[in-house]
């Protein structure tokens, strides 16, 4: 059976708005660090002389990591609280920043990058969930949209960041690295002072494959339908988009990478802002759109060899998973208890990661068997198809 008590299981309708976006920042500058490496990426493989394959591997290890630790991150944090779960996941992220910082093989590359998910891991469950718990019940529309748009922020914010510093200062995989430790050391005192509800629910396992109660499962259905083929489609755009940028445009320069990147993301952002006011179900049918019409630009880009097209694929690329995270999280945020909050938002980011880490590889190493063209071609296919039968299902759903 079990038993929950919680210290403060409702924050007063009185919170300010400001504290709920504050409490969002630990999230913020964990993202930063998901896809500040995006840019420099060449620097690496032409120093460490790694094929695209690789490339896509190394990326995909932050996934993997990210899986595992949204495996126990979740639940443990429903279990102990919130601080006992991000403070760790933090201190990871530090180390992580060390291994980037000093990274002269693909090893180091791939631990960094595993350390990386793991963080983010434990900023998606608990963090995400910590909003939820600042904001109350009352707030919980506005926490959805600030916990939403903190993950979107901050993974757009560190590429056009890591791009700029890396264009523009001497020893840009040191830089970067140092400027981000900062910014995981200030959402350590913003954890450590947040006046974070005491959350204990006993009799539950420590690890286990996350999961919503019976009366959620068809809107976490709902949300990974959308939200998967969004990020799956952005993690595309991360891993292989600087080697097409080079393929179409005949550039390296790391701006225009995390300017893609960043570009991407800030309509992620928009969009969910945009979309606010709108039911949760047109929220979700028009976040499959954007999604499909993505991959189509894409498979025309990759014929025309225009570099605008795929910064329009980007853009719309962002805009499909902004809005399908925001949809999915708004329906777990307003119907899952807030015992179980933390493992629903894992189960609903487990459901998209996975493709998220799966297809990219795939296309990765279809690019180096068949070509770069051809590998992004095909996935861009297979994509838009899910994509599509995604909004299919939201619209009967």
């Amino acid at each position: 059976m079990t038993t929950v008590t919680s210290a403060h299981p409702d924050a007063p309708p009185s919170v300010p708005a400001s504290r709920i976006w504050l409490a969002a920042w630990p999230v913020v500058a964990v993202f930063v660090l998901s896809n500040a490496a995006t840019p420099l990426y060449p620097l690496w493989r032409e120093r460490l002389g790694f094929s695209s394959g690789t490339l896509t591997v190394i990326f995909a290890g932050y996934i993997v990591g990210l899986i595992a630790a949204l495996l126990s991150a979740g639940v443990l944090s429903d279990r102990i609280g919130r601080r006992p779960v991000l403070l760790p996941g933090i201190a990871l992220a530090l180390v992580a920043c060390v291994l980037f910082a000093t990274a002269n093989s693909v090893v180091a590359l791939g631990i960094a990058r595993v350390l990386t998910g793991i963080a983010v891991g434990a900023a998606v469950s608990a963090g995400m969930a910590a909003v939820a718990d600042v904001a109350g019940e009352r707030r919980s529309g506005l926490a959805a949209l600030a916990a939403s748009t903190a993950m979107v922020c901050g993974a757009g914010t560190g590429p056009l960041l890591a791009g700029v510093l890396a264009q523009l200062v001497p020893g840009p995989t040191v830089v970067v690295f140092v400027v981000e430790a900062g910014l995981l050391v200030s959402a350590a005192a913003v954890v450590y002072w947040l006046p974070l509800p005491a959350v204990t629910a006993k009799g539950i396992g420590w690890v286990r494959i996350p999961g919503v109660p019976r009366a959620n499962r068809r809107a976490l259905a709902l949300g990974v339908a959308v939200f998967a083929p969004g990020i799956t489609a952005t993690s595309f755009v991360l891993s292989l988009g600087p080697s097409l940028l080079v393929g179409l445009l005949g550039t390296s320069n790391r701006i225009i990478a995390g300017g893609m990147a960043f570009a991407m993301f800030a309509a992620a952002t928009g969009a969910q802002f945009l979309a606010r006011p709108w039911p949760t179900r047109r929220v979700l049918l028009l976040g499959a759109l954007p999604t499909v019409a993505a991959m189509g630009t894409l498979a025309l880009t990759l014929t025309t060899h225009q570099a605008a097209g795929l910064l329009i694929a980007a853009i719309l690329a962002g805009t499909g998973q902004g809005l399908g995270q925001f949809g999915g999280l708004t329906l777990l945020f307003t119907g899952v208890p807030d015992t179980r909050r933390a493992e629903a938002n894992a189960a609903l980011n487990i459901g998209g990661y996975i493709p998220a880490a799966a297809l990219p590889v795939t296309a990765g190493y279809l690019g180096d068997a068949l070509g770069t063209a051809w590998g992004a071609g095909i996935f861009a296919i297979a994509l838009g198809t899910v994509a599509a039968l995604a909004a299919a299902f939201v619209a009967r759903g």
